[in-house]
């Protein structure tokens, strides 16, 4: 079994930082990539930014230059740093991780969400 845990939402008010943290444990024989996506209210999940294990990044375009996704010294944690943040950021953020639970086997896991909420 693998759980995905998401910490750190909460209500920021526009121009402020959040940051949210994600960890993966349980059976995991490699992390292929953490992802962070969001879902606004009426809107569709969204990629927000990724890191796969060779610690290459990308960023949707709305989030360039604000956000950043890094790895953690604990293990199998990665980090989204958002600033300058703006009231379209409202979300519910999701961390989605890209794990082998041995050499043949691998899936997507889930966090629960976490609300970002940013007030103007």
């Amino acid at each position: 079994q693998v759980q995905v845990v998401e910490s750190g939402g909460g209500l920021v008010q526009a121009g402020e930082s959040l940051k949210l943290s994600c960890t993966a444990s349980g059976s995991i024989f490699g992390i292929n990539a953490f992802n962070w996506y969001r879902q606004a209210p009426g809107k569709q999940r969204e990629l927000v930014a990724s890191m796969n294990s060779g610690g290459s990044t990308h960023y949707a375009d709305s989030v360039k230059g604000r956000f950043l996704i890094s790895r953690e010294a604990i293990k199998n944690t990665v980090s989204l740093r958002m600033n300058m943040l703006k009231p379209e950021d409202t979300a519910v953020y999701y961390c989605n991780a890209d794990i082998s639970t041995s050499y043949y086997a691998r899936d997507q896991f889930w966090g629960q969400g976490t609300q970002v909420t940013v007030s103007s």
